[in-house]
């Protein structure tokens, strides 16, 4: 027979979002029921960012031993053992997992439903044996890999991010449709820990990003011996003797594994979301500034509102979320300065609008960059690849930045900070960066602004006049 629980809040999905909301609210001493079908940590932790860069990790110490040559080391070859690649990637994954736990959790006061959650009416959901009413609730189940419907596919093994981190088997051949962040980071890892390496894109790769920090993404890739096929989509697969073989056009690219990589969609199926009126499409679940659904009870985060799928904007909506259901302050979501790295080599960061969406929006701006090959700790390290890439108003309003180089995500938060402070450039030019270190390329970046006003010949007049009062 089901028990009921009565609750305060009651959260669907142990992810970014879910945990976060859920933490908060039991601190605060509220009642909170949170259910959870698969892993606690979600995607992230899984299958997600905490797999991916400690497969990112691995495959960079490898490359540093090939070109070791340039410090005056010899560079040798490196002897790969992928099966301990992967125990040190679920390694990681095992160190940082207590932190989701279920007992932590409990420990925390929150009831915990390891069960497939549906609505069975607006303010009530059945888990298992368990029936859950709540004043409030907050869907925060993420999303999964989209699997497009090329002839074919269905009938051929393949990875999603979802599997690709159980592989203990180094691919001789991996193919990967799909050249977003996910694919891109992914090849680059395969490619340096010894596996040829395709990337299918039928746009550009990292078509999200300024494409000219992506071409130096892009440029490195190559070197590397990555193929990138652009502009084409995957036609047709199909299972050969050896693996898969993928059309494109007029190519056919056999190899040994394939990954899809081509983006992800919202994680609603078996909610019953009609049952508790919520409306949804296909870009995940309709909600107004609040972040609250159609059902005024019911709000979401994460993936599945349809926003931005980064697990920072997932931890920003749970904030948003504790103030407007427990602190009972309306506070919106705001998404447009959220930060995305992609955690390739150079790493490509961006925050804010890039060169062509400001020309789009404002019509007349600034541009001014500063390329690392310019920067003195760059040198030292003998990675000089990258720019810092500013883009203001006439006036001088930070309207974004992006960032490709060596640590671009970490070099970038003094940009995030700066548009999230509304300050103008002339911040970066008052600030003392620390010598020698990359972050001095932001503040050179923003002197150039002033180059052409600092530098002109109405300056010198001006000087010259001035120069009568010594």
């Amino acid at each position: 027979m089901a028990q009921t629980i009565k609750a305060d809040l009651c959260i669907i999905g142990a992810g970014s979002g879910g945990l976060s909301v859920a933490a908060g609210a039991a601190m605060l001493g509220r009642k909170v029921v949170l259910i959870e079908k698969g892993e606690m940590g979600g995607d992230c932790l899984n299958t997600g960012c905490v797999p991916s860069k400690a497969l990112i990790a691995a495959a960079a110490r490898a490359q540093e031993m090939r070109e070791a040559e340039k410090f005056g080391v010899a560079s040798v070859e490196p002897n790969i053992d992928f099966a301990a690649v992967m125990d040190h990637v679920h390694g990681v994954i095992e160190t940082i997992a207590p932190i989701d736990s279920q007992e932590r959790f409990e420990g925390l006061g929150v009831t915990v439903i390891r069960e497939h959650g549906t609505f069975t009416g607006p303010r009530e959901i059945k888990a298992g044996d368990t029936i859950v009413k709540a004043k409030h609730f907050v869907i925060a189940t993420g999303s999964t890999p989209f699997v497009p419907p090329i002839p074919g596919l269905d009938d051929v093994p393949y990875f999603t991010n979802e599997t690709l981190f159980d592989n203990r088997v180094l691919p001789d051949h991996l193919i990967i449709i799909g050249g977003g962040p996910i694919g891109i980071e992914m090849a680059q890892a395969h490619r340096r820990l010894g596996a040829k390496v395709t990337v299918i894109e039928g746009g550009k790769i990292l078509g999200r990003d300024d494409p000219e920090l992506a071409d130096i993404v892009r440029e490195r890739l190559v070197k590397e011996g990555i193929d990138i096929v652009e502009g084409g989509n995957a036609e047709r697969v199909e299972k050969t003797l050896n693996g898969v073989r993928v059309t494109v056009g007029a190519r056919a690219i056999e190899g040994s594994h394939l990954l899809i990589a081509v983006g992800r969609k919202p994680a609603v199926d078996g909610l019953n979301l009609k049952a508790a009126s919520v409306e949804y499409d296909k870009k995940g679940l309709k909600t107004d500034s609040r972040l609250r659904t159609t059902n005024k009870r019911i709000y979401a985060a994460g993936d599945v509102a349809g926003g931005r799928q980064f697990t920072h904007v997932a931890g920003y909506h749970a904030s948003v979320l504790v103030r407007n259901i427990l602190f009972k302050a309306p506070s919106k979501n705001n998404e447009d300065l959220a930060p995305h790295v992609t955690y390739c080599d150079p790493e490509l960061a961006q925050v804010g609008l890039t060169e062509r969406q400001a020309r789009e929006r404002h019509g007349e701006i600034k541009i001014v960059r500063w390329p690392f090959s310019q920067n003195d700790r760059a040198e030292a390290e003998r990675n000089t690849e990258g720019l810092v890439k500013v883009v203001t108003d006439k006036k001088g309003h930070i309207l974004g930045a992006g960032i490709v180089g060596r640590g671009a995500g970490d070099l970038l938060q003094p940009w995030v900070l700066a548009l999230s402070s509304k300050l103008k450039i002339r911040a970066f030019t008052d600030m003392i960066a620390p010598y020698p270190t990359r972050s001095e390329a932001s503040k050179r970046a923003a002197g150039a602004w002033y180059s052409d006003t600092l530098f002109s010949d109405r300056t010198k007049v001006l000087i010259r006049l001035l120069s009568v009062f010594d």
